[in-house]
């Protein structure tokens, strides 16, 4: 169903080890996205030049820096040869020390701006191929150097081939983070507008919406995206036409859908309020994709590059609960089944991918923290016992689920009953002689509930043997631990010992009972 649509542009260099060169250049892209899925990651692309017909080999750096100063002096000259002489200094370009070679020849920018903006449509081509090479340098010094052509390259924006416009794109990618002087002079220049009026013209080219996607995400990475950024984009069309792109249809290509859910990523993170966004469909959009790939994943279609556009999901989603009221929570998600899909999630990458199925379920979490109707759902739908079976799991997957079941708990009795139906309170009697002590206070606030829901539930716990556990708590813990532990011998489980009298006081309200929220982390 889902699959990760090849795009034209990744095709690799032509020559004898072609299909060797495609399969490095996707796997270096994967790995790039990989590292952003655990962090924001700033990172640069190099797009493939699909005219070179030979693979890319080492230079001879010497020999580098010399043609690219004999290839200057000959460009300066024109003749028919121009473009030849272009397409083997974007070539020569492959190499750093030529690349700042390059840059210290005087008017070298000049050169490649007049030939960008020249009459010659192949020569503008191979001038914004050497801009792009440029791009990916490493050394601080050629970015500004860069600076001049960058007016042009958001012009060019509006309307060229599509081979040129993705050159155009990832060039200034490239530059946005390099330094605060050159992405000052970017926003000045409008690249905001430039962008939007870009993804609105070419809404349909898969290519050119994921190089917008990427462009637009390399800017809201910067440290004060916030306050200089982020209003921007705000206030133009680039949120409605990013949403527009998380669609489920699975012909419309993983690859933008992956650049655009990082770009929204990078907003709810970055914003306390994210009512703009939910005003939009936000949160109903994020939803409805996660319902859709957690349903291939429930069946077994884990397609590779599929995680790399559900973890940014994830993270919108949980950011965006947040921020939304509660009397607009069921009309905001949508569809119940996203808890479903979200328990598919977990389950799916709970050992392949574990910070991914803690990303599930602190989604899981947010929904269920005020949403009787979200909790019913998991009841109703028989998905608590899988969520009680991964209880056992370290790695902040267990704390999150306990946080899921003690919304549950804190909504009804009944639920508080079901619950222990289904075998809550045996793990509970596991889960409290854990080491981690998270884990103890949250399994003790969840006992708490379980047992103040009725008599039968209290009097199941004791049967196996929970009243001396407790009284061991007690004895060998400090802290809130030992009150907790104390609270509930005193008043609701010594009545259901056969060595004690009968306790007929009122339930009282447990002081210590820490009630689950929200979002918990804006990572």
């Amino acid at each position: 169903m889902w699959r990760l649509n090849k795009v034209r542009h990744k095709a690799g260099r032509l020559g004898g080890s072609l299909e060797e060169f495609k399969l490095k250049k996707r796997e270096h892209e994967k790995a790039l996205r990989q590292a952003r899925r655990d962090r924001q990651l700033v990172s640069k692309r190099l797009l493939l030049n699909e005219d070179e017909d030979q693979p890319e080999v080492n230079m001879d750096t010497a020999s580098g820096e010399q043609d690219v100063v004999t290839l200057f002096h000959t460009l300066q000259h024109s003749g028919p040869e121009r473009e030849a002489h272009l397409k083997a200094l974007s070539k020569a370009l492959h190499d750093p020390t030529a690349q700042l070679t390059f840059i210290k020849q005087e008017n070298s920018m000049h050169l490649l701006v007049g030939l960008l903006t020249g009459s010659n449509a192949s020569c503008r081509l191979q001038a914004v191929r050497c801009l792009h090479e440029l791009s990916h340098s490493s050394h601080a010094n050629v970015a500004p150097a860069c600076l001049p052509a960058t007016p042009y390259l958001l012009t060019y924006l509006s309307g060229q081939s599509t081979k040129f416009t993705e050159l155009c794109l990832y060039t200034l990618g490239n530059l946005c983070p390099e330094s605060d002087a050159v992405k000052e002079k970017l926003l000045a220049q409008g690249i905001i507008p430039a962008l939007a009026s870009c993804i609105e013209n070419q809404r349909h080219n898969l290519a050119v919406v994921e190089a917008v996607g990427f462009t637009l995400s390399q800017l809201l990475q910067a440290k004060d995206a916030a306050a200089k950024i982020i209003p921007l984009v705000l206030a133009s069309s680039l949120p409605s036409h990013l949403l527009s792109v998380l669609t489920p249809d699975p012909k419309f290509g993983l690859a933008p859908a992956i650049e655009c859910a990082w770009c929204l990523h990078y907003l709810t993170c970055s914003m306390e309020d994210n009512r703009v966004l939910l005003a939009q469909g936000a949160l109903l959009k994020c939803s409805c994709l996660l319902v859709s790939l957690g349903a291939a994943v429930a069946e077994g279609n884990k397609e590779d590059g599929m995680e790399l556009l559900i973890c940014p999901l994830l993270r919108c989603m949980g950011n965006l609960l947040s921020s939304c009221p509660v009397e607009n929570l069921s009309t905001e998600v949508g569809d119940i089944h996203v808890v479903v899909a979200l328990c598919a999630l977990l389950q799916a990458y709970l050992q392949s991918q574990p910070a991914l199925a803690r990303e599930s379920a602190w989604v899981l979490n947010n929904l269920t923290a005020h949403s009787s109707a979200l909790c019913s759902a998991l009841l109703t739908l028989n998905l608590v016992p899988g969520l009680i079976q991964l209880l056992p799991f370290s790695q902040g997957i267990n704390t999150m689920i306990l946080r899921v079941l003690a919304n549950i708990a804190h909504k009804k009795k009944e639920f508080c009953v079901q619950l222990a139906h289904l075998g809550l309170l045996s793990a509970l009697y596991a889960t409290l002689k854990m080491a981690d002590q998270e884990m103890v206070t949250l399994s003790m606030d969840v006992l708490f509930m379980l047992v103040v829901s009725g008599p039968q539930v209290a009097e199941e716990f004791v049967k196996q043997g929970g009243l001396l556990l407790i009284e061991a708590i007690q004895y060998n813990s400090e802290g809130e631990i030992r009150r907790r532990a104390t609270y509930l011998l005193e008043h609701h489980l010594v009545s259901y010992s056969s060595y004690c009298s009968v306790n007929t006081s009122a339930q009282f309200v447990f002081p210590f009972l820490t009630r689950t929220n929200s979002a918990l982390n804006k990572d």
